[in-house]
């Protein structure tokens, strides 16, 4: 349990940390839900979305580097990628730098639901920065990198400006490219 009296430069008391642990629910419970419907359309779930998410963001991105940022097991993620590719929204293929590394594109389908459901939770964050102040933007930026532990995962919102997607990827829409991992 955090102390509060150790943070009373941030006024937070208890009762705070409980609203802000129960609002990181219900917020998530609806950021969420305004994609499950139309992953449900397609017979998928929450974690097809992420496989969606995070090769959208980096295409090329290998099998092991994703199971490396989703933190699930092999067989998770197998079953999970075996639906997208032979329902023809991702592709897998062998790199021709290594043999042993599978390399994984989003095809013109995958992006367009990808966009899809980037857009609806886009829309929600929007509209919800737009009842804060400006300053909340930053200050929430900062609550969120906060809450994220893993360095390497920190990293990848460093104060470098963003490089859209389509510069490496030109058939890849609008968007942002950030590497999954800093070292590559």
């Amino acid at each position: 349990m955090a102390d509060p009296k150790k943070h009373a430069s941030l006024f937070l008391h208890e009762d705070s940390l409980h609203e802000a642990v129960e609002l990181l629910f219900f917020a998530y419970r609806d950021f969420t839900g305004v994609a499950d419907a139309l992953l449900a359309e397609h017979g998928f779930g929450r974690a097809h979305h992420r496989v969606l998410h995070f090769v959208g963001q980096s295409p090329g991105l290998s099998v092991s580097e994703l199971l490396a940022t989703l933190r699930i097991t092999k067989q998770s993620l197998s079953r999970v990628l075996k639906q997208l590719v032979e329902q023809g929204y991702v592709t897998s293929k062998v790199s021709g730098l290594d043999a042993r590394r599978r390399e994984l594109t989003l095809t013109d389908k995958g992006q367009d639901l990808q966009d899809r459901l980037a857009k609806a939770q886009q829309d929600l964050i929007l509209s919800a920065y737009e009842q804060a102040e400006a300053s909340s933007v930053d200050g929430f930026r900062k609550v969120m990198l906060g809450l994220i532990q893993e360095p390497l995962d920190r990293a990848r919102f460093s104060a470098s400006a963003p490089q859209p997607r389509s510069a490496r990827n030109p058939s890849a829409g609008a968007g942002t490219h950030r590497p999954l991992d800093p070292r590559r």
